[in-house]
C-alpha cells in the first residue's frame, strides 16, 4: 500500500475539496481499495455534508499524514499482566498523592465552585485529571488528525476513527483549537482530560468563557469538563466511590460482580467486614463486591459512583485507582497494598 502518493507540498496547495472530479465517483469502502488521500477527500466530503465549512476542512485534513507507526501501536499493544497492589503502585504512589494533594490546595476556589454547578467532589475531579494526564503533564505529542486519519483509514475499526475525525474537524470548525495545537494520544484521546473528539463535543466546556473549549492549556476548562463529563455519566453527589473490605471464610465467589446488588446491610450479614475487622457501618446502600485478581486478591465493595467512573472507563483497576487516589487527598487508608 502506497499511503500518500502526493508530496506534503503538493497536499498543502491543493484544496482537498478540489481535487479531480474522477474522485467524486468513488464508493465509500475507498480507504480500503484506494490511497490515504482519496480517503482524506472522502472524509472531507463527508464532513463538509455534516455541516464543516470547506475551508476548515482544506485547512485542517493537510495536517492529516499517515503513520505507520500508529499502525503498528494498534496492532501490537504490549501487554503487560500486573495485580491489582502493583497497579497501585504504578498509578497512585506517593509522588501522585502529593501532587494531588498540591494540586487540590492550589486549585480548591476554582474546585469549589466547580463542584457547586455540576455537584462533583473536587477530589475526584483532581483523581481523574491525575490518572488521564498526570495533572497535565503528558498529554500526548501525537497530532490527532493524523492519527485518527490513519486508523480511519486502516479498516480494523475504520468507521469509528472515520466518525472520530469528523469530529474533530468539528472542533476545530467551531474555533475551540487550531490543527497544529489538537495534540493527543497515539489513539486520538487529547488534552489533559484525555477525551476523544465525540466526547469532546458532548462534554467539554468553556468554563471561564472565554470563548473556547480550551482542555490543552485552559486548566478552568480541564476541570469544568472533568465534571460535567461525571455529572452526565450519573454522578451522585456526596456519596464515596466504595471501599476495601475483608471476606468471610469460605465466601462465595460468585456473589462478586457488578451485577450482584445487595444493602450494605445484608453485605455485613453475610460477614464482610471493614479492613479493621469491624462490622460495617450500615446504611442501606446497594453496594456490588468487585475482586479485581479474582477469588483470593483484594475485595472492594463498591457503590455506584463506582460505576460512573466505569463509564469513563471500563476498567475496575482504573476504576478503583480514582477513589483511591481520592481517598488519599482526603486522608484515607492507603488500601490495596499488599
Amino acid at each position: 500500500m502506497v499511503p500518500c502518493r502526493f508530496s506534503r507540498r503538493m497536499l498543502l496547495s491543493a484544496p482537498l475539496l478540489a481535487m479531480p472530479a474522477v474522485l467524486t465517483g468513488l464508493p465509500r469502502n475507498a480507504a480500503a481499495e484506494g490511497d490515504f488521500n482519496s480517503f482524506l477527500y472522502l472524509v472531507g466530503r463527508e464532513a463538509a455534508a455534516q455541516g464543516v465549512s470547506p475551508s476548515t476542512v482544506n485547512l485542517a485534513l493537510r495536517y492529516a499524514q499517515y503513520l505507520p507507526h500508529v499502525i503498528e501501536l494498534d496492532r501490537h499493544q504490549p501487554e503487560q499482566v500486573l495485580t491489582f497492589a502493583q497497579y497501585l503502585q504504578k498509578t497512585v504512589s506517593p509522588q501522585r498523592i502529593e501532587h494531588a494533594h498540591r494540586e487540590l490546595y492550589d486549585n480548591w476556589g476554582l474546585l469549589a465552585a466547580i463542584h457547586r454547578r455540576y455537584g462533583v467532589d473536587p477530589r475526584f475531579i483532581v483523581a481523574l485529571w491525575g490518572m488521564e494526564s498526570d495533572f497535565g503533564k503528558i498529554t500526548g505529542d501525537y497530532l490527532v488528525l493524523s492519527s485518527l486519519a490513519t486508523l480511519g483509514f486502516d479498516g480494523r475499526r475504520g468507521p469509528y476513527f472515520r466518525g472520530e475525525l469528523i469530529s474533530a474537524l468539528r472542533i476545530i470548525d467551531q474555533g475551540n483549537v487550531g490543527p497544529s495545537n489538537m495534540t493527543g494520544s497515539w489513539a486520538g484521546a487529547m488534552g489533559q482530560c484525555q477525551f476523544m473528539p465525540s466526547t469532546f463535543l458532548r462534554y467539554a466546556v468553556d468554563y471561564d468563557g472565554g470563548g473556547r473549549r480550551d482542555i490543552w492549556n485552559d486548566r478552568a476548562d480541564v476541570l469544568g469538563s472533568i465534571a460535567n463529563f461525571l455529572a452526565h455519566l450519573g454522578w451522585r453527589d456526596g456519596e464515596s466511590w466504595g471501599r476495601q473490605v475483608l471476606l468471610p471464610p469460605g465466601f462465595d465467589a460468585r456473589w462478586s460482580g457488578l451485577e450482584q446488588r445487595r444493602s450494605t446491610a445484608e453485605w455485613d450479614r453475610i460477614g464482610v467486614r471493614s479492613l479493621d475487622a469491624r462490622p460495617l457501618a450500615v446504611h442501606e446502600v446497594e453496594a456490588s463486591l468487585v475482586m479485581p485478581d479474582g477469588a483470593g486478591g483484594p475485595a472492594l465493595l463498591v457503590y455506584d459512583n463506582f460505576r460512573t467512573i466505569m463509564r469513563w472507563n471500563k476498567s475496575t483497576y482504573f476504576a478503583g485507582a480514582v477513589g483511591y487516589l481520592a481517598d488519599a487527598m482526603a486522608g484515607g487508608e492507603r488500601i490495596g497494598r499488599s
